[in-house]
């Protein structure tokens, strides 16, 4: 049987670390289109407790995403050892495409995966570069295309990039800016035979684009004299928040199902980094629903949010490379352990994957 198998690894940090007290001097306006009462301090404090973020990465003013998805892919080929003449697709999942410093602009022509393929200067006409707009969840939805594709023999081996911009398409007088950041994650996925139940065992995603189409989504400023961009990002948190807790926890549940699995057989849970106060309640709603103790969740699931921020579609795929290095301190992974890897973002758009070790 053919069988979906992570051969490599990688992922990109930018340099300069943005700090919590780096907000102190922003100008921060509500939805109603005024300045804000309350302090600087009093906003920073409170976005910390709910999200963990310390500090988050943002890149120089010269990279684009496309190159930033482009390191992160030289490390996972690197940690493949695979010739890049030989990969048959590129899936790169994002969501502005390239965004030029200063330009507010988003340009998806050529596409993210095409520009990648060409700084790889992979010359195989043979290999396919596809974009994958999705959200958030775009990363691990691209692992369930290259499953596919692998699997029916389309492919041996598929690229799976997540890489994002986002502190060009921030609204710099929104409190949310503080929460997101830039990076990008990689895996090389090959196909192998195996009688063995390894490599990505099973996947489902599901899509409510009804009410919740507008939960995150663009829009102009809260401050009404800005004109310099209208490609900000507005989000609805409470109502993501609300729509998480219900939706998530089920999605996951049905996944470790539906693969004959109990939460016992999962070592890891990776879940995407949006917001540690949600990740917490969704990963303790999961437990209640297999009747287990929700006190230990910190050697189930590792977090990165704190010292990273939320980097969208990176934010699974740098976890994964991170754990794999041995660079989150208390967790580590062994010959035939099982992870779930969950997301959910833009849409709203959710999904969840279970991937075992060889």
């Amino acid at each position: 049987m053919i069988r979906s198998i992570v051969r490599g690894t990688g992922h990109y940090l930018p340099d300069i670390i943005v700090e919590n007290s780096d907000f102190l001097t922003h100008d921060f306006f509500e939805n109603e289109g005024k300045k804000s009462k309350k302090n600087n301090e009093e906003i920073i404090r409170k976005l910390q407790e709910i999200t963990e973020i310390k500090r988050r990465r943002y890149v120089k003013s010269s990279m684009l995403n496309s190159d930033i998805g482009t390191f992160a892919a030289q490390n996972a080929l690197s940690d493949a050892k695979i010739d890049k003449e030989n990969i048959d697709y590129i899936i790169t999942a994002h969501n502005y495409g390239d965004i030029h410093s200063g330009s507010h602009q988003s340009d998806m022509m050529p596409s993210i995966s095409a520009r990648i393929k060409h700084k790889l200067n992979i010359r195989n006409s043979r290999c396919r570069p596809y974009d994958m707009i999705f959200g958030c969840p775009g990363w691990v939805e691209g692992l369930i295309l290259a499953d596919q594709l692998l699997r029916s023999r389309h492919a041996r081996n598929i690229l799976v990039i997540g890489s994002e911009i986002l502190s060009r398409v921030v609204d710099p007088y929104d409190r949310n800016a503080m929460i997101f950041s830039d990076g990008a994650g990689a895996a090389l996925l090959s196909a192998e035979k195996s009688d063995q139940n390894i490599g990505i065992l099973h996947y489902d995603s599901q899509c409510d684009n009804n009410e919740e189409l507008y939960y995150l989504t663009n829009g102009p400023s809260v401050n009404p004299d800005y004109k310099d961009s209208k490609i900000n990002i507005r989000m609805n948190g409470r109502r993501i928040y609300e729509y998480a807790l219900t939706a998530v926890p089920k999605l996951l549940k049905k996944t470790i199902d539906d693969a004959d699995l109990s939460i016992k057989d999962i070592q890891k849970i990776l879940i995407h980094q949006a917001n540690a106060k949600m990740d917490h309640a969704i990963l303790k709603r999961l437990l209640e629903l297999y009747g287990q103790n929700t006190d230990d969740d910190n050697q189930l699931m590792p977090m990165t949010i704190q010292e990273l921020g939320n980097s969208s579609v990176a934010t699974v795929p740098t976890l994964l490379d991170r754990l794999l290095k041995g660079q989150l301190p208390g967790h580590c992974i062994q010959t035939g352990d099982s992870i779930l890897l969950a997301s959910l973002g833009a849409g709203m758009n959710s999904n969840a994957l279970i991937y075992r070790f060889p």
